[in-house]
């Protein structure tokens, strides 16, 4: 399992909210006396205005809650093969693959006993006008495992898992997530998913997430201005819903 896109051409760069979590590139240097710990985990079905969990058999996803939720889902994207397939240049948000590594080592909330440094413990709170974007985290170990994002204005969806994940079958959990994202939360009808045709992962994970094939422009431009072959995959629910 790669990455699936979204349309939109902004990604991540800088300053969209994922780049604006990043602290500057000398505070990734932390100290240890500069430490303090974040709430509990947020339960599934526990929803508010503006931020959403849900869960599969082996993954919790939810609105990120501070600094190191959104800036651990933007560096499991932004190693090299993450990026042949997004191209939404979190490389070079985080250039770094030591700073990737070490913040995909650090459970959400302290979950694993250490304290999150206090740069990253900071309160996160997603703008009135971005787009629904959930931190995933395995459910067996609470590691940080990906990212899943919804154009909720246009109906479309990307996703990508962390490397350390990829290849377990957790793609079409991801993109099921997503359908009940958009279908029972954001009262979405349909939702949308792009992939080029050589993204065999991408699209056996969609297909198993129970999307079928669709019309869509046959070249699409990536945020980093390459333009790449696309295939275009839709999910319908005829009762969609809102969580609020």
């Amino acid at each position: 399992m790669r990455v699936v896109r979204t349309r939109r051409r902004a990604g991540l760069r800088y300053g969209t909210p994922a780049a604006r979590a990043v602290p500057p590139r000398g505070a990734m240097v932390w100290s240890l006396l500069r430490r303090r710990t974040a709430p509990g985990l947020p339960e599934p079905g526990r929803c508010e205005p503006g931020r959403h969990v849900l869960a599969t058999e082996r993954l919790l996803l939810f609105t990120p809650r501070t600094r190191l939720d959104m800036v651990a889902g933007l560096a499991a994207s932004a190693d090299a093969a993450a990026q042949r397939w997004l191209g939404t240049q979190a490389d070079e948000v985080l250039p770094d693959a030591d700073t990737r590594r070490a913040l995909l080592a650090w459970r959400p909330a302290g979950e694993d006993g250490r304290r999150i440094p206090r740069g990253l413990a900071e309160p996160y709170a997603p703008g009135p006008d971005d787009p629904f974007f959930l931190v995933c985290v395995r459910r067996c170990d609470l590691s940080y495992a990906g990212g899943l994002e919804l154009q909720h204005r246009t109906g479309e969806m990307g996703g990508w898992l962390a490397p350390g994940v990829r290849g377990r079958g957790l793609g079409a959990e991801l993109f099921r997530a997503g359908v009940e994202l958009a279908h029972e939360h954001a009262g979405l009808a349909t939702v949308r998913a792009g992939a080029e045709p050589g993204n065999a992962a991408s699209l056996r994970a969609l297909a198993r997430a129970g999307f079928v094939p669709d019309r869509g422009p046959a070249r699409h431009t990536l945020p980093d201005g390459r333009v790449v072959a696309a295939v275009w995959h839709r999910h319908d629910c005829a009762a969609p819903r809102r969580c609020h």
